[in-house]
């Protein structure tokens, strides 16, 4: 069982941060209910599509949960998600949203139904206006940092990184208020923002201090790693691979293990600049580059490949997604993180587990993402403690939806 299990967490949400979160959740072993509006959310079908036309991006960020589909413009339906929300419970009353509705799906709302209620709501900024990482990448300067080295255009990243954080940071505000919770008995609402989460980052690692205190902005600096040493280099064979010079253990590494002990000693004394510094390094990337590019364009992958696994150097192969799955093994189900699941609708691939090992609990294995609404009549009944009459009653109405219906299909 999960090291979460006997918790219980509502979620209202859509896109990336707070689905993240709620799916950690439920990976530790908590029971995550999702609610979504009947036809499915603002997510439902996100790509990429499988090629049935379903959601990967919906199924990989609702595994292991339970769903129900409501009428959410309803008077009905919205008491039902206030219901099944502040549920008893001495787990139970832990909301998650990207969502708020002021009047409904708010804390002060939400508080009057069970006074230990928290909840925990992300707002694109601070003022409560949306965005997105591809809007609060730009109004704080990354694109300008990001991409080959003089290109003038500002660089987009397709990897939504402030979500990542936020969403753990979902996790991590969600369990701080349940444990302040525990000891005083008080309930908690907590807000946080994209793009503060976003802005704090940059604080945390230096680079609104730099911008402050700094004349020359920071530059585009390609694949090089920014502060070190670390660059691509093309080998014989066409492969790209990514070497890491960052600490001093791996600098030397890399420089024994191309047999470039020479090179970068006279590097040194033409410099005046020892090359154990790190900044150094930094700033002689360009000679030490090109003192290395002739060693991999000589050689192909596997004429130095298992040479620099045995020396311990940090090192990689560029590939597609398409290829990291086909040739590592840590996205197969080698790695017990991982498990072949068949999913309804969408195939059958490995899927990840949750990350984290436990000493003292067990890790659980993947579960696939709920159909939209296939958790409904359980959920109306031993959540919101409604008898079959009832339960009945809101599927006649159409307030509640499962199966096809709730995926707003004819049956």
């Amino acid at each position: 069982m999960g090291i979460l299990n006997g918790m219980r967490v509502v979620e209202g949400s859509a896109f990336v941060a707070v689905p993240l979160a709620g799916m950690t959740l439920a990976q530790m072993g908590a029971e995550v209910i999702r609610f979504d509006r009947i036809g499915g959310g603002l997510d439902a079908g996100r790509l990429p599509l499988a090629p049935s036309g379903r959601s990967l991006f919906w199924a990989g960020l609702n595994k292991g949960k339970k769903s129900i589909a409501v009428d959410m413009k309803s008077p009905e339906g919205r008491e039902l998600i206030t219901r099944i929300v502040t549920a008893p419970g001495e787990d139970a009353g832990l909301f998650l949203t990207n969502l708020r509705v002021r009047g409904w799906m708010d804390y002060e709302t939400l508080s009057q139904h069970r006074e230990d209620m928290i909840m925990v709501t992300l707002t694109g900024d601070r003022h409560g206006r949306p965005q997105v990482d591809y809007t609060v990448n730009p109004a704080l300067g990354i694109p300008d940092i990001t991409g080959p080295e003089g290109y003038a255009d500002p660089v987009a990243n397709a990897l939504p990184a402030w979500d990542l954080i936020s969403g753990n940071l979902v996790v991590a505000s969600l369990l701080a208020a349940e444990r302040h919770r525990l000891r005083y008995g008080t309930g908690q609402n907590v807000d946080l923002s994209l793009k503060d989460v976003a802005a704090a980052t940059l604080g945390h690692l230096g680079m609104i201090g730099d911008a402050v205190v700094n004349d020359a902005p920071r530059q585009k600096s390609g694949n090089a790693l920014y502060g070190a040493y670390g660059q691509d280099f093309l080998c014989a064979d066409g492969t790209r691979v990514m070497v890491i010079g960052l600490t001093d253990r791996q600098w030397r590494g890399l420089v024994k293990a191309t047999g470039s002990e020479d090179a970068m000693s006279v590097l040194e004394r033409q410099s005046g600049k020892s090359l154990g510094d790190e900044a150094n390094r930094w700033a002689l990337r360009d000679q030490i580059s090109a003192l290395l590019r002739p060693w991999f364009a000589a050689r192909s992958l596997a004429d130095f490949a298992d040479d620099f696994d045995r020396q311990g150097l940090t090192w990689s192969v560029f590939r597609t997604v398409k290829e990291a799955v086909a040739q590592d093994a840590d996205l197969s189900a080698q790695n017990p993180m991982f498990e072949i699941l068949d999913q309804p609708g969408l195939g059958r691939f490995p899927v990840p587990a949750c990350p984290a090992e436990f000493s003292e609990a067990l890790r659980d294995a993947p579960v696939r993402a709920p159909s939209l609404g296939e958790h409904t009549e359980e959920i109306l009944s031993e959540v919101a403690g409604m008898d079959f009459s009832e339960i009945a009653r809101l599927f006649d109405k159409g307030i509640v939806a499962t199966g096809d219906a709730a995926l707003g299909q004819a049956a």
